[in-house]
């Protein structure tokens, strides 16, 4: 290689062994009786080639006889730079789309997924069950408990359909008026996908076969006191059955164990939540007390499991009327999400590990 050193021609002949040719001076007199075939002279003075490891150190290795790891990992980064650079384009000069709700799936999977991603898989580090329970294609509506004082489940629950499904499936969430009140927040919600909780935008997403995400138990859950954690508060009025029932969809329950302990809610400001128009103003162990160090979340263990599909294409199109069967699917929603809940509980070793 470029440390090695050049071994000289006649030095390398000498190492090798090589046999020397005859001297010719002879004594008086003396004569050559039997003389040497000319084959065995040839031979003797033919000189031997350079050593293959001498030759193969004075040649320089080129691109194409890197070890194959390496070359595959500088081509793998030119890509990365060039689908960077090609992303920025497409960014400055406007050249990509969004649905009518604002959804721009390019910028969630290049940007807003890869920023949730470490937080998923390294901080809460998430395990997941039963995504096979999600349809490969066409609307369904995931129900699922919501807690841990800001709505990082949500977005956790986002990054798990995206990442652990065969088929790559955007989930749809809908959100609470709130976080289409908030500067920087709504836009970042509209880009991720996310949509008002209301009947109209749900059956839309789901007559066009999305995925769509719901928290019946609204602020009632993500603000409860630690006290009652994992302890399902009221699912509305069903709002979620009709709909699904309307679009001949399947409900599908959701179980997420580990937000409810990344802010241990003890107290709850309620002046100060009127005078800011918050639901709730919640106090930790370290919120405010520490300031922005106490919103910080706990490094919790979570997990989120998939339950089985509830049909509802067997029912007559006038069953999304019927109060008193969405009163049923909803209740029996509801019981399966709070028994798997207390299942992952009984089965987990530790809040966080």
């Amino acid at each position: 290689m470029a440390d090695a050193k050049v071994i000289p021609f006649d030095d390398d002949r000498s190492r090798a062994g090589a046999v020397q040719r005859p001297s010719r001076r002879r004594g008086a007199g003396s004569r050559r009786k039997n003389p040497e075939p000319a084959l065995v002279r040839d031979v003797r003075e033919v000189q031997p080639l350079p050593s293959r490891a001498s030759a193969q150190d004075d040649v320089p290795v080129t691109r194409e006889e890197q070890p194959p790891q390496q070359a595959n990992d500088e081509g793998g980064l030119e890509r990365r730079i060039a689908g960077g650079l090609s992303f920025l384009r497409r960014r400055l000069t406007g050249d990509y789309e969004v649905d009518d709700f604002g959804y721009d799936e390019e910028l969630t999977d290049q940007v807003l997924m890869s920023v949730l991603r470490p937080v998923y898989e390294k901080y809460f580090r998430v395990e997941v069950k039963g995504v096979e329970n999600i349809p490969a294609e066409g609307g369904a509506l995931i129900v699922a408990n919501h807690s841990g004082t800001l709505p990082l489940d949500g977005l956790m629950m986002q990054v798990a359909v995206h990442d652990h499904h065969p088929a790559g499936r955007h989930l749809r969430l809908l959100a609470a008026d709130l976080v289409f009140m908030l500067p920087v927040v709504n836009e970042l919600a509209r880009k991720a996908g996310h949509t008002l909780a209301c009947a109209e935008d749900a059956e839309r997403l789901l007559g066009r076969g999305e995925l769509v995400g719901v928290m019946p138990e609204g602020f009632k859950g993500i603000g409860k006191p630690f006290s009652e954690r994992y302890k399902l508060q009221r699912f509305g009025r069903g709002g979620f059955v009709s709909t699904a029932l309307r679009q001949r969809t399947p409900i599908i329950p959701c179980s997420i164990v580990g937000a409810e302990e990344i802010y241990p809610m003890i107290g709850n400001a309620k002046t100060l939540a009127r005078l800011l128009g918050f639901p709730y103003f919640p106090l930790t162990p370290t919120f405010p007390w520490l300031g922005p160090l106490g919103a910080v979340p706990l490094p919790t263990k979570w997990t989120i499991q998939f339950g089985e599909p509830i049909l509802t294409d067997g029912y007559p199109p006038e069953a999304a009327e019927d109060p008193m069967l969405m009163f049923n699917l909803t209740d029996q929603v509801r019981e399966q999400i709070q028994h798997t809940l207390y299942k992952l509980l009984v089965q987990r070793r530790s809040v966080f590990f």
